[in-house]
């Protein structure tokens, strides 16, 4: 799990993304996971990512936003778009996407 630290106190946005991968082209699929975590760290707006991916190919990637407005413009990037599109009809037996507001962000971290 890749965890990074969301920068802004609430309020801010999430984006769950929950899918079940196909058994297709495992190192495309990587390398475009990759791709698209690079591309939307450069994006105006985002803040952050984490995901998990179960042997199964159960996989949960919530992407953090400062605004609808920011979650619209990388859903229309157009790299975006094509691996949407690839993802559809190679990757994702399904998927589901959830937009939720974050209201209350609270922490817990272990002093060694």
């Amino acid at each position: 799990m890749n965890q990074s630290a969301i920068p802004v106190e609430p309020p801010y946005y999430a984006v769950v993304f929950t899918s079940r991968r196909t058994d297709v082209d495992d190192e495309g699929y990587a390398a475009m996971a990759q791709r698209m975590e690079e591309l939307a760290a450069a994006q105006p707006g985002f803040l952050g990512v984490e995901s998990a991916r179960q042997s199964g190919g159960v996989g949960i990637t919530v992407s953090y936003w400062d605004s609808l407005e920011s979650i619209r413009k990388w859903r229309e990037q157009a790299e975006h778009r094509v691996a949407q599109a690839r993802g559809r009809s190679h990757w994702y037996r399904h998927y589901r996407l959830r937009v939720c507001r974050v209201e209350s962000d609270s922490r817990f971290e272990r002093e060694t």
